[in-house]
């Protein structure tokens, strides 16, 4: 597996130049030509939230999806969210025009195979943003790939139209039944692998979804890497409000940060069932003298 040579994140004050209702989320596009010059799948932007003289301090973090950095458009990004609190409620009510305070692109990105290879992609509600860019690279390097997007409502899919314009071949699930087939992403994803000759699994979604995919790409003796959705508050390892428990290379199981050592994790070092606990095993978080 290979990523790309990491360049730094930046600060800039960001232009919102559309803002589209998608079902329950809010897509912006905004112009930042310093975050998308450095963008790489996988990668987030954190956003100060309230205005100038707000009291709520900490940024909200969000996956970049469409990232264009050619002349024609100036260099812009786009993110997608709902509204869960004040600082995202204040962000869906800009307008075109508005300006934002933005750093990023923050993050470790997906890593990639060296060469193409055949590979599933798994997204759960607007967790399938930042697969879209991902998709791109994967068939830039000629892999084959499918696409299984889910959520638990129809109004709650993201990227449906997007990932097949970019494959022949998505599958949409609903928990209730009201687009594609009735049920979980994990339930088409076994025939998902076999069928592809999967060698890697890719997905990001609730923590839930993640482990179910992790589990199943176990199973079959595939590879999965996965993108969490935790709050990362600051965006750049300080609060460590984000931190999970993983088991490192050593075998050692660290708290490590989702924004800085993340937020892509190897599924099957993820300890899934200890996360929002302190396990007695627990080393420390990584890099913060805990061995």
């Amino acid at each position: 597996m290979t990523t790309d040579v990491k360049v730094g994140p930046v600060q800039e004050t960001g232009e919102i130049f559309d803002v589209t209702r998608l079902g329950e989320y809010t897509q912006f596009t905004i112009v930042a030509p310093g975050v998308a010059r450095s963008f790489q799948a996988g990668q987030f932007v954190a956003v100060g939230v309230g205005g100038p003289d707000t009291s709520m301090l900490l940024r909200r973090a969000f996956a970049l999806y469409g990232v264009k950095t050619g002349a024609e458009f100036a260099g812009t990004i786009q993110l997608v969210l709902a509204a869960h609190g004040r600082g995202t409620e204040w962000l869906v009510a800009q307008k075109a025009g508005a300006k934002l305070d933005l750093v990023g692109p923050l993050g470790v990105p997906f890593p990639l195979p060296r060469d193409g290879v055949p590979a599933v992609l798994v997204g759960g509600g607007y967790g399938t943003a930042p697969l879209i860019p991902l998709a791109e690279k994967l068939i830039e390097q000629g892999s084959e790939l499918e696409i299984i997007v889910g959520a638990a409502t129809v109004g709650k899919l993201f990227g449906e139209m997007q990932a097949k314009r970019l494959v022949g071949k998505v599958t949409v699930t609903t928990d209730d039944g009201s687009a594609g087939q009735r049920g979980w992403v994990t339930d088409p994803l076994p025939s998902a692998i076999e069928r592809l000759g999967a060698q890697i699994v890719y997905a990001c979604g609730p923590m839930a979804m993640l482990h179910a995919v992790g589990e199943v790409a176990k199973e079959h003796a595939v590879p999965a890497h996965v993108a969490v959705e935790e709050a990362m508050a600051c965006g750049i390892g300080v609060c460590m409000t984000c931190v999970l428990p993983v088991r490192g290379s050593d075998g050692v199981s660290r708290f490590v940060r989702s924004c800085v050592e993340g937020p892509i994790f190897e599924a099957g070092r993820v300890r899934w069932a200890d996360v929002g606990t302190l396990p007695a095993d627990l080393h420390g978080a990584d890099g913060m003298g805990g061995h």
